[in-house]
């Protein structure tokens, strides 16, 4: 199965004044995002059950306010696609054809290592976003790309975060 999410079925089709070029640039740019979006939920939520060490507490508790807002990113970026007639992610393979970032599947994983690997994929997340931003403003799609910018903005937030947090492992 390989489904691009673009052109939609005919039964799932949506009338759009975009074009049908500028709806395959976007879809393309933000299905990426999705199965990224799926990937991060799932690491982030490996590292909160499986946390060990000095800091469980403040890590767990950080490691599933960042899942949750990494899960509630999704469904708004997916309806969005179906807005402008798009289609989108259908499955746990569909994810990872699209995923940009690696799976952990390690048995065990330091809070440190955690930290880091979770920094590294939410920058990457965030330099994709504002590529898919230029990609939804280059295409006539401003609603998607304010909604992108938004979910930018949490996105530089987690990195904040966790980048305070890698700051005390160098001391």
């Amino acid at each position: 199965m390989e489904s691009k999410g673009f052109p939609a079925q005919p039964q799932l089709s949506v009338p759009t004044d975009l074009k049908p070029t500028e709806v395959q640039n976007v879809v393309h740019a933000v299905n990426p995002l999705i199965a990224d979006a799926f990937a991060l939920y799932t690491k982030t939520k490996n590292f909160h059950w499986h946390l060990s060490g000095s800091h469980f507490r403040d890590y767990h508790l950080l490691f599933d306010e960042q899942a949750e807002a990494i899960y509630d990113s999704i469904d708004i970026l997916a309806e969005r696609v179906r807005r402008i007639g798009g289609t989108t992610i259908r499955s746990i393979s569909h994810i990872s054809q699209l995923q940009t970032i690696s799976d952990n599947n390690d048995d065990f994983v330091s809070a440190q290592d955690m930290i880091a690997a979770l920094l590294a994929d939410n920058r990457h997340i965030a330099a994709n976003q504002r590529t898919a931003i230029k990609t939804t403003e280059d295409n006539r799609d401003s609603p998607t790309s304010n909604l992108l910018q938004e979910q930018l903005d949490a996105t530089e937030r987690r990195i904040w975060f966790l980048f305070e947090i890698s700051q005390g492992f160098e001391n």
